[in-house]
């Protein structure tokens, strides 16, 4: 069956995400586990958008507006663009991997950080594309390495400000330099999908640093603050006839019509996104700080998550985890370290609890 496929999906896993809570109590029976896995919003979705999809509910026997017209004419309002310089995905994941189907071949090449969101590496593998993952550097994306990677072949560079699984972050003039530097028949795709969570006085929005480079794209989601992780909204902002290819490549209906509904009102709600703003950040503090006081090492995060390296292999911790009923993440190149997702206060308490135990035991 292996030739039926390219040699390098041939090497692909699934993605793995966050152990569900369902499946935690199939095998363990714990009932009242607290979920610090997937970097979903703590307090859960806008409740405009709830009402929202209430009203829309009447409608899914109608196909969506395709062309998002609303959604697409907020988005480019909120941020001073044409329609046409926007696109709606199905999640920014979608969007990722349909940039790298439209822009790149087996003949071209791709550079990315490591470890960084995964989807630019299961993208480039899933279409056969030679790519080249730049180690962090102090656990952030080291941008002058990334440029240096940069070969006649390459047509696109993803960075993820802030860098999934680390939480860390590149300032305003680095990305700069970056945008300035690297060729300009290089697409830079900024993946920008925690930026509402920075709070870093040099952290740099990349949509108001267009003027810069004429080929960057733009990546957002409604998955993070906003709180629409499940129904799978996001989008991109480009020059026109970049958006215009990757429209072209776009499965039709790609988003639905109640994530469409859900993702307008979250726009407008933004009371859910201050109150979300400030929870993460006063809880982001207090678990750097405790688990700073356990002896860890944490890294300085950005995002709605932290990265803590527990000292010793992290698959056993997240193991014991498990069984107290704290579902964290671990990753396989990050062997002594753990993703923790910022939780309620309630929730960070019981996962610091839970982790102290397990450390001294």
């Amino acid at each position: 069956m292996s030739a039926l496929v390219l040699p390098t999906v041939e090497t692909l896993v699934p993605y793995e995400g966050g152990k569900p809570l369902d499946e935690l109590a199939r095998e363990l029976g714990v009932t009242d586990a607290v979920k610090l896995a997937s970097n979903e919003n703590a307090l859960g979705p806008s409740p405009r958008a709830v009402e929202a999809v209430r009203r829309e509910l009447a409608n899914m026997h109608l196909y969506p507006d395709g062309a998002a017209y609303r959604l697409r004419e907020r988005l480019a309002a909120v941020h001073g663009v044409t329609m046409g310089e926007i696109l709606q995905g199905n999640g920014s994941n979608e969007l990722l991997d349909l940039i790298v189907h439209a822009f790149a071949t087996p003949g071209s090449h791709i550079v990315f950080a490591d470890p960084a969101f995964i989807v630019y590496k299961l993208a480039a593998l899933a279409y056969g594309v030679p790519f080249t993952a730049v180690p962090l550097r102090d656990l952030r994306h080291d941008l002058e390495a990334m440029a240096a990677a940069v070969t006649p072949q390459t047509r696109l560079l993803f960075v993820a400000n802030p860098n999934n699984p680390t939480g860390t972050h590149v300032g305003r003039s680095a990305v700069e330099r970056l945008l300035r530097e690297v060729p300009p028949e290089v697409i830079i795709v900024m993946d920008e999908a925690y930026i509402e969570y920075a709070d870093a006085a040099d952290f740099p929005d990349s949509i108001r640093l267009r003027g810069l480079r004429e080929r960057l794209i733009v990546t957002r989601t409604f998955s993070k603050i906003y709180g629409l992780a499940g129904l799978r909204v996001g989008y991109a902002v480009g020059p026109a006839q970049l958006i215009d290819y990757l429209n072209r490549v776009r499965a039709p209906f790609n988003v639905s019509a109640i994530a469409q509904a859900a993702a307008l009102a979250a726009l407008d709600d933004t009371e859910h996104v201050e109150k979300s703003r400030a929870l993460n950040l006063r809880e982001r503090e207090r678990l750097t700080r405790e688990l700073t006081r356990l002896g860890l090492s944490v890294a300085p995060s950005q995002a709605n998550f932290v990265l803590v390296d527990v000292g010793r292999p992290a698959r056993a911790v997240y193991d014991a985890l498990l069984r107290k009923g704290v579902i964290v993440r671990p990753f396989g190149n990050l062997p002594t370290s753990l993703r923790v997702t910022i939780g309620t206060e309630r929730e960070n308490q019981r996962f610091l609890d839970s982790l102290s135990d397990v450390l001294a035991s």
